[in-house]
């Protein structure tokens, strides 16, 4: 299925370009509309095949929209600075590390006040 008919099919003009959430509106939308569990068993066959094609035309948009995303970076979405990103984990490191050495630094030395040793392997 083509992009001008998938757009068709859920309802936008044919040379718009839906953003991700609108696509995913329309298509709920539509897929409400036209289940074959709301349907008589008279009628299932005929919103079976619709129920398909707005499946199909969901998907070629959604494709469509995610390789534009990826191509081109999210919409009106800013370049930030990494280093301000990983600031704060770098010094979540650093002082879980600082801490941890300094209460192991603690515990060797009581370990070494309550049983001293001559042997210089053991605490």
């Amino acid at each position: 299925m083509r992009g001008d008919e998938a757009r068709e099919l859920l309802g936008f003009p044919p040379g718009s370009r839906p953003s991700p959430s609108q696509v995913k509106a329309a298509y709920k939308r539509k897929a409400w509309e036209s289940h074959p569990d709301r349907f008589p068993e008279r009628e299932k066959s005929e919103a079976e095949s619709k129920f398909k094609m707005i499946l199909e035309a969901y998907s070629c948009l959604q494709t469509a929209t995610h390789v534009r995303v990826v191509r081109k970076g999210a919409y009106g979405a800013h370049r930030s600075n990494s280093t301000l990103v990983k600031a704060p984990f770098l010094f979540i490191i650093l002082a879980t590390l600082s801490l941890g050495g300094y209460s192991v630094s603690r515990a060797y030395k009581r370990a070494k006040e309550e049983c001293p040793h001559n042997n210089p392997f053991l605490p």
